[in-house]
């Protein structure tokens, strides 16, 4: 399947390198000289790495990307935007498949395909305390190939692949013009009328959301119902305790 590049959004640039060690360290080193919003998509990554410093393994053919921005607002407005990438990247699935019902998302920042791991988001920021300089939205898809499942944590969802599933194939860089496409629409949509749409939409999509899923912190494991994501983008559980609030933790269902 083929994008349209003529559909790249205006004020927001690209840059494609055949590898580089990580798109999140490249878009780390880079961003003090972009001034405009940058899409960095590397076609191979030497040193990939998703959320706690694991590593993401990157097969040919696989879907790497990195946006760097310099978003108004405080540090925890800026970390919404795991939200708006995760219904971006779910869009464009929808829109290379043409398949809604099959695409979830798990909090905190996983596309599901089948109930499978698609797709992971990883934010990381810099700046000064207050403020964020410059913020960059890690995006690895399994457009081709699964990566080896050898190293899965227990009890962590199995990897699916995008060619896998529905036999549908994808160049990275037609799969970056979409992506951009609808992450453009999101942002607006969140800078324009802040997170309650976005939250909205998330929980419309949210994988397990009524059911029960363990909430795994450092120190801690809560097991609850999912309830909804609260205004500020927390996991809410109802627990034999009550109601618990959850800032960061992996999700096992």
């Amino acid at each position: 399947m083929s994008a349209d590049r003529q559909d790249w959004p205006a004020g927001v640039d690209r840059l494609i390198l055949p590898e580089t060690d990580s798109t999140m360290a490249e878009g780390a080193r880079r961003a003090a000289a972009f001034t405009a919003p940058i899409w960095i998509c590397a076609l191979a990554q030497t040193a990939g790495r998703g959320r706690r410093g694991r590593a993401w393994a990157m097969p040919a053919g696989n879907f790497a990307a990195s946006l760097v921005m310099r978003p108004a607002g405080p540090p925890a407005q800026a970390a919404l935007r795991s939200f708006v990438a995760a219904l971006a990247l779910r869009d464009a699935l929808v829109a290379v498949t043409g398949r809604a019902e099959v695409f979830t998302l798990k909090w905190p920042n996983d596309v599901l395909l089948n109930g499978g791991k698609l797709a992971g988001i990883l934010l990381e920021s810099s700046g000064a305390a207050g403020r964020v300089d410059a913020l960059v939205i890690g995006i690895g898809v399994n457009l081709a190939a699964t990566p080896d499942t050898t190293l899965l944590e227990a009890g962590a969802l199995a990897p699916v692949s995008l060619l896998g599933e529905t036999g549908i194939t994808i160049t990275p860089e037609d799969f970056l013009t979409l992506l951009a496409q609808h992450f453009a629409r999101w942002e607006a949509q969140f800078t324009t009328h802040g997170f309650g749409p976005i939250r909205s939409a998330w929980l419309q999509n949210a994988a397990r959301i009524g059911q029960n899923i363990t909430a795994r912190m450092m120190r801690d494991e809560i097991t609850g119902t999912f309830v909804e994501i609260d205004t500020q983008g927390q996991l809410v559980l109802e627990t034999p305790k009550g109601r618990q609030t959850i800032a960061a933790a992996d999700i096992f269902f």
